[in-house]
């Protein structure tokens, strides 16, 4: 394994912020393959008691404002639904933190010339060392046969649009009963969904290549199955999928990767 120097750390402060100082890599001795983590981590509960929140991957770094544990997991282990995460303790459900992480700028420079699939398990990874670090956490994997939904083309074909290939891939927004994508893969889909309705939602469509997709659905409910075609009322999101991409959800059984967490703690004020 490549072996990082030691040179010094850093103590930042942020206004209110409990601050931590983290290693620093050696000046070009920080690769892909090394030992990855922030150089400074700042965390404090958040107070405001407002229901909303937001999480940013910024060049060099990430921050987060009023999002729980079980996000932080699931953003770290690469999880389609938080629900498959088990062994948290009850501070977790109802406990939520502002962060700020912010890497050295050798680390930062070097990761942000990887593509973009490249760089989303380096971040995974340090996220990892950061929840392990300041929240004490330790956890082991377990796969679970539980019930699944299997992403499939629907009876009379797919109507996916396929994305220019000379637009770069985009992110995806939803709210409101819409959901949209700019030049994405069915994976991002397939996510969405697992989110959306508490089940890990498995792409077996065998489509490559992305999409420009569009969706919308009755945003009062989210059906278990397809809506009678004849009511006079918004599609469900079950049926909004058939109409309007051509594909269909399939409820069934497999296996699935669970996160089980076998210790964790409070970040304390340093």
């Amino acid at each position: 394994m490549a072996q990082r120097s030691l040179l010094h750390a850093k103590l930042l402060l942020f206004p209110g912020l409990m601050a931590i100082a983290l290693p620093l890599y050696a000046q070009g001795t920080a690769s892909p393959t090394s030992p990855l983590a922030y150089d400074v981590v700042a965390i404090k509960p958040h107070k405001l008691g407002d229901g909303s929140w937001s999480t940013n991957t910024e060049a060099n770094g990430y921050s987060a404002t009023n999002v729980g544990l079980k996000m932080l997991i699931q953003h770290a282990y690469n999880l389609q639904t938080a629900d498959l995460i088990s062994g948290l303790p009850g501070w977790a459900n109802s406990a939520s933190f502002d962060i700020q992480a912010k890497m050295d700028e050798d680390l930062a420079a070097m990761l942000n010339k990887l593509p973009r699939e490249e760089q989303t398990p380096q971040r995974s990874t340090m996220m990892r060392a950061l929840l392990a670090d300041r929240f004490q956490l330790k956890v082991h994997h377990e796969t679970r046969d539980l019930p699944i939904y299997s992403l499939a083309i629907a009876k009379g074909g797919s109507k996916l649009k396929p994305a220019d290939p000379n637009v770069q891939a985009g992110g995806w927004s939803w709210g409101d009963g819409r959901y949209a994508t700019q030049s994405a893969p069915l994976s991002s889909l397939a996510s969405f969904l697992s989110s959306r309705l508490h089940r890990q939602v498995v792409d077996n469509t065998a489509l490559p290549g992305n999409y420009d997709m569009t969706l919308r659905w009755s945003s009062d409910e989210v059906a278990t199955a397809p809506q009678d075609p004849t009511a006079n009322t918004a599609p469900s999101l079950f049926t909004a999928l058939q109409e309007q991409l051509g594909l269909k959800l399939e409820s069934t059984k497999g296996p699935v990767d669970t996160i089980v967490v076998d210790q964790v703690a409070q970040p304390s004020e340093n």
